[in-house]
This record gives structure tokens, sequence and C-alpha cells, in this order.
């Protein structure tokens, strides 16, 4: 087994289920195929990784989709909110003897390999990698021991997550990767060429 693991979180991809502050402004199925792209994009991403992988899905563990289920394990999110899902996350992989454990969002127009691979590499010489997304949240969280702080007591969504979570990590050696934008909004990807061509007219 190796010692290292990458958890992707993701949504089950439902109409009307993601991305829902895009859609208010490009509509429900335009929403559902930015997202599904942006899914395609990450195990593109992931697959590449010589790590052990785990996929946490929101609602329903599904078989046959994207997510190989010979290079994937697949988990169901537990627990009432995102702080509390990832905390058992990392528990879980903990518990399961692995030495170095990212987790990684879903979203991510940018995300390149090198940016866990790296993420990895530094959990030798640090306790905590991060990587901020643009709206004040993170996009990418890593360590080689549980630190449940970083867990509670957050807004999850908003623009201070990043913020309170540092605050909470003063005790500890952290790194920063470089900051990249996760889609959430039309203003996340007006400026994005192949995004926008997936935008369906009159919807």
């Amino acid at each position: 087994m190796s010692k290292n693991l990458i958890m992707v979180f993701t949504r089950n991809p439902e109409l009307g289920k993601v991305k829902t502050r895009l859609a208010i402004t490009i509509g429900n199925n335009s929403a559902l195929k930015i997202y599904n792209y942006l899914l395609s994009h990450t195990e593109k991403v992931i697959k590449q990784i010589d790590s052990d992988k785990i996929i946490y899905y929101s609602v329903k563990v599904r078989n046959n989709d994207i997510w190989d289920d010979s290079i994937y394990k697949k988990n169901l999110q537990k627990g009432n909110d995102l702080g509390l899902k990832m905390q058992n996350a990392f528990k879980d992989a903990f518990e399961n003897n692995y030495y170095k454990v990212i987790i990684v969002g879903s979203d991510l127009f940018d995300l390149k390999p090198e940016h866990i691979t790296n993420a990895f590499k530094k959990l030798d010489q640090h306790d905590i990698v991060i990587g901020p997304a643009l709206d004040g949240g993170y996009y990418l969280i890593g360590m080689n021991k549980l630190h449940s702080c970083i867990f509670k007591n957050k807004n999850w969504g908003t623009s201070t997550v990043l913020k309170d979570t540092l605050k909470d990590l003063q005790h500890l050696d952290v790194f920063l990767l470089e900051e990249l934008n996760d889609i959430d909004t039309f203003e996340d990807l007006k400026d994005n060429k192949t995004l926008k061509e997936l935008i369906t007219k009159n919807e």
C-alpha cells in the first residue's frame, strides 16, 4: 500500500444540485455541463499521481462513472457540514496508516499534477500544506497528522475560511501553494473561453 493518499471531494453531478451559484446566471443545464467538465479535468490530473486515491461522494457512491473502480476507492462523505466531512475523511486515512494525506476539490480548471506532487513533497518539511483559492477559501489541504482545529468553527463557503484556518495554525509550520481560482460564479469563468463555450444559449 502507498504511504500517500489523495482524497477528492465531489458532488454527485445532478441537474439543479451542482454549481448553484453559477446556475443563477447561466442556468442549470450549463452549470451541470461545466461541473462535468471540471470533474473530468480533475480525474485526468488525479490519475497521474503516484499515490492511493479515494473519491468521496456527497450523496451516493457511484460505480461505472468517470472514476475507474480499479484505480479509485470510493466512499460517502460523513458529517453534518463540510468541516466534519473533511475531518472524518482525514481521520479514516490516518487510522489506515497513511503517512501523507491530501484533499483536493473538484472545480479547478487550473489544477495541474504538479500542484499535488509538490504538496506531497512539501509535507516532508512542513506540518500542513494549503492551496489558497482566490475567493478566500482553499482548494487543497494536506497534512501528515490530524489537526482537527482546521475543521472547526468555520463559515464554510465564505471569504474568511483561509484567514480563519491560518489563524488556527499559527503554532504549526504551514506551506502555501500557488493560489488558484475555483469556479463557483459567472465572475470566475467570464474570461475562460473553454468553459464559456459550454454555456447553452436560451436555456
